[in-house]
């Protein structure tokens, strides 16, 4: 059952790639690289940023967008990609193990980090008893949530609660009286219209026309929320690979992400180049 589970979700790729206005993505040739991404900023981040560089290289960039988070890993598991962006460790991780996969972390990327939006109010101070605060639904996303929540005064976890795996069911103390209202990653920018403050995705933030810097709160966010680049285990210091990593460890890529970018928390790599005395 596994196997035509894969089989299937391999051929939904395909017509997903096609859809899009690509040909299905067949990773082979030498200086071929075939990148599947998530149709939205990730995307832009390897069409404008890091594709020209790797063409200014020699290599030959092809990028398949898909509109779920289940192809992509499948697609790469069977070769159909050399890799994608989308997901961050924790995602790939779960999903790896769930469906025996061989997949494993290339390079982190800038990343756009989840935050609290609002449309009714300026600020934070003002949520009052009874305010309603919707939250993805996703046990990833809501325990990022979550934690935010707790820093921020609102609510209180029961001790020894894990931050990854943070639920409603570990609230020990509702602070402010704040009503919870989980909802799906993607329905949240909507949810402002109703809700007094809602968390939202960077990713669906960004496609509904809100701006990360126009957010009340911003998470920190830690490298295991930090979107990456999955690759095959064992592909990790192939050629293309290395290209890859090198692309988006470059001053090109940099200077583009800070033009394009705001708002985005920079990886570890581009931090320390900024940190760096400019020559």
């Amino acid at each position: 059952m596994q196997h035509l589970r894969r089989a299937a979700l391999a051929a939904l790729a395909a017509l997903a790639a096609l859809s899009l206005g690509h040909l299905p993505a067949h990773a082979g040739d030498a200086r071929e690289i075939v990148i599947g991404t998530s149709a939205g900023p990730y995307a832009d981040q390897v069409r404008l940023g890091i594709k020209p560089i790797l063409e200014g290289q020699g290599w030959k960039v092809r990028i398949v967008e898909f509109n779920d988070y289940v192809q992509p890993n499948f697609a790469l598991a069977d070769g159909s990609l050399d890799a994608n962006v989308f997901q961050h460790m924790i995602y790939l991780r779960k999903f790896a193990a769930d469906h025996k996969l061989a997949l494993a972390e290339l390079i982190t990327v800038p990343t756009a980090p989840i935050a609290i939006y609002s449309r009714r109010h300026k600020s934070l101070d003002a949520a009052k008893s009874g305010a309603t605060v919707a939250l993805p639904n996703d046990p990833t996303n809501q325990a990022r949530a979550l934690v935010m929540l707790e820093q921020l005064g609102w609510i209180r976890l029961k001790p020894a609660t894990d931050p990854l795996k943070a639920s409603e069911r570990d609230v020990a103390a509702n602070l402010r009286g704040i009503k919870l209202l989980p909802l799906e990653a993607a329905q949240l920018p909507r949810a402002l219209q109703d809700a007094d403050y809602a968390f939202v995705n960077g990713n669906y933030a960004l496609a509904s026309g809100l701006k990360l810097t126009e957010a009340l709160r911003t998470e920190t966010v830690s490298r295991n929320y930090a979107n990456l680049v999955a690759v095959r285990r064992g592909d990790e210091n192939k050629p293309f690979a290395r290209a890859i990593a090198a692309a988006y460890r470059s001053r090109a890529f940099l200077a583009w992400t800070e033009k394009h970018n705001p708002g985005y928390a920079r990886t570890d790599y581009q931090l320390a180049l900024l940190a760096e005395p400019r020559r």
